[in-house]
């Protein structure tokens, strides 16, 4: 009897999927798979008919990526990550942009699932703290029955694969930062505190303002939601005040973006008037060539990894799960001091 795709898959210890991909070449597959597969072939004569490599090769070669915020450079530059890696390994990709809004996460979800990507790469659209949305997110990755990693927002208990920010750490270095240069009143322009990531970095701060035996005010901490309009609207209320910091922390790029027009529209001089450090870059700045001090994290590379990391375990099913955590490195441009 002659041996079949599945017989070849079973002896090779892989997916029928990952068989097909030797043999037509297509998709990632890594070499000591790709070797083991081709051995396995070789050993049993394998011969694949015309009509099975034809019917191999309508099997999804998409990957889905689902995404809280399209319009933010964050997020662009990890798609362009992604798509390099994509492109590289001749695949398609789907992208989303749920807005942070649960629900069209919800109708993007059933949407891949009707296109049979073959494994997914997600930001949630928020945390899932709540333990009942925690558990019908779950459910609704499990049901796509594809591979899963999730990128820059961890969600509790999670099965998945991961590739995560140093959020706490970085907002605990750049708060030092300006401690170390001399500032005595800090304060911070938060990000979403309903969201994981935003509270680690606010956390971060209250630590490193703690651990350096620094008070903190409760009118120099300013809540935001990580948008650019919330951190104007916050920054100008406490600059029409009349009593500002002599050193903030913003915890965004868009956080950023609002706080400079603020400033900028009072006249005040970042530098002189007020030293910031950012978290994020933003690429707008250095075209302006304007001088602000930042938390580095390489975007471009987070979304190369989160989908090698998707691919390897397209791969390898059955392996542990894999978590990354990206480093970070803070870029000194002189804003984070007030200049005498």
């Amino acid at each position: 009897m002659a041996l079949t795709i599945y017989d070849i898959a079973k002896k090779a210890g892989v997916s029928k999927s990952t068989v097909s991909r030797v043999l037509n070449k297509t998709g990632y597959i890594s070499e000591k798979t790709k070797k083991n597969v081709e051995e396995v072939i070789k050993n049993n004569k394998y011969i694949p008919s015309a009509m099975a490599r034809s019917l191999s090769k309508r099997e999804s070669n998409t990957i889905g990526v689902i995404i809280p915020e399209a319009d933010n450079a964050f997020f662009g530059e990890i798609l362009k990550g992604i798509s390099e890696v994509v492109d590289k390994y001749n695949m398609t990709l789907i992208f989303c942009d749920t807005g942070n809004s649960p629900e069209k996460e919800e109708r993007a979800l059933n949407m891949l699932k009707e296109h049979r990507v073959k494994g997914l790469i997600l930001t949630p659209a928020n945390d899932y703290s709540d333990e009942g949305a925690a558990k019908r997110l779950r459910k609704q990755l499990r049901d796509l029955m594809v591979p899963v990693v999730l990128l820059d927002r961890e969600v509790e208990n999670s099965l998945w694969d991961g590739v995560y920010f140093e959020n706490f750490k970085s907002a605990y270095s750049a708060t030092e930062v300006l401690i170390s240069e001399g500032n005595k009143k800090i304060g911070i322009i938060t990000g979403d505190l309903n969201i994981k990531i935003g509270r680690d970095r606010y956390h971060g701060y209250l630590q490193a303002m703690e651990d350096n035996d620094m008070p903190v005010e409760d009118k120099y901490i300013l809540e935001g939601n990580f948008s650019t309009n919330k951190a104007y609207q916050l920054m100008k209320e406490c600059i029409e005040k009349g009593d500002i910091p002599d050193a903030i922390l913003t915890c965004n790029n868009r956080t950023t973006l609002g706080f400079l027009k603020a400033i900028g529209e009072k006249k005040l001089v970042v530098g002189r008037d007020i030293a910031a450090i950012g978290i994020d870059h933003n690429e707008v700045l250095d075209i302006l060539d304007y001088s602000f001090s930042y938390v580095e994290r390489d975007t471009i590379e987070t979304g190369r990894k989160a989908t090698y990391m998707l691919l390897e375990r397209i791969d390898n099913p059955d392996e542990e799960i894999d978590i990354c955590i990206m480093p970070f490195k803070i870029v000194l441009k002189g804003s984070e001091k007030k200049k005498k």
